[in-house]
């Protein structure tokens, strides 16, 4: 079988499976398994015996609907690239969006202090020493296992990753932080049945779920903000898209400059916040 047939077959088959985006999971797969960019696939890449087999059970699992990058092994973040695999939450691009604002906010300070809650993968404590290697890059997370791959790829970067609680984290840093950022869990339990089975089925719970309403951990993620950061000090945080007022609200009461932004889908992403000055 010729490599055009062989994406066309493997394309059919996770269409079939419902997978979002079959042509480019099929390239993306192929690629990983030859070691050929995508756009040199149909010219350059000659599938033997060994590879093609390989292929067809990658093919087979991401029909399953096991995440594409769990199957490589690792997930492209802005400029960086994790390693990713069962028991980490993994990065979406939209996330980049609010890593951004991040390191726009870490940038404008001459000795900046920036607390990662909820780290995950580590995804944009990674960034953020990437991008603005004069930061003080702090992170923490709960679940075992993601905070053995936030160990992974933080690993001689700097950050100063803690395995803990983010509701009493880093008290060691109390009023002394620039930026607190994070993208904690925000799904509302009732949402069980609309989520994708590769988030459902293969993200960690605690990276997931929220409470009733999703934001349980929105209210502890501003009660910690509000510890850790000094005066003037902002705080950016992701939500769901539904939760473009209800979680703004959170901050409203004794924050200043409380804004809500969209991602490049125009869906409202992520909010942020700044914890006023001293009179």
């Amino acid at each position: 079988m010729s490599t055009r047939a062989e994406l066309e077959r493997a394309e059919g088959e996770l269409a079939a499976a419902g997978v979002a985006s079959p042509r480019a999971d099929a390239e993306l797969l192929m690629s990983y398994v030859t070691g050929v960019p995508r756009a040199l696939l149909i010219v350059s890449a000659r599938l033997d015996d060994v590879q093609r087999r390989s292929y067809r059970e990658l093919v087979e699992a991401r029909s399953r609907r096991v995440p594409l990058q769990h199957l490589t092994g690792s997930a492209a973040f802005r400029y960086v690239e994790l390693d990713v695999g069962p028991g980490v939450f993994v990065p979406r691009p939209e996330t980049e969006l609010l890593a951004g604002w991040a390191v726009e906010q870490a940038s404008t300070r001459d000795d900046p202090v920036v607390v990662d809650l909820c780290t995950g993968s580590g995804a944009i404590a990674l960034s953020l020493v990437h991008e603005v290697p004069k930061a003080r890059v702090h992170a923490v997370e709960l679940d075992e296992r993601a905070f053995g791959w936030a160990q992974r790829n933080l690993d001689g970067t700097g950050v100063d990753l803690r395995h803990g609680d983010m509701a009493d984290a880093f008290e060691d840093l109390t009023g002394q932080v620039d930026v607190v950022v994070s993208n904690p869990p925000y799904i509302p339990l009732e949402a069980w049945e609309s989520v994708a089975a590769e988030v459902r089925d293969h993200d960690p719970s605690l990276a997931l779920w929220s409470g009733e309403d999703g934001l349980d951990a929105m209210r502890v993620l501003e009660q910690t903000a509000w510890r850790l950061l000094r005066p003037g000090g902002v705080v950016g945080a992701e939500h769901a898209d539904a939760q473009a007022v209800s979680a703004p609200e959170v901050f409203a009461r004794r924050w200043t400059d409380v804004q809500d932004h969209r991602d490049l889908a125009e869906r409202p992403r992520f909010l942020t916040a700044r914890k006023p000055q001293l009179r």
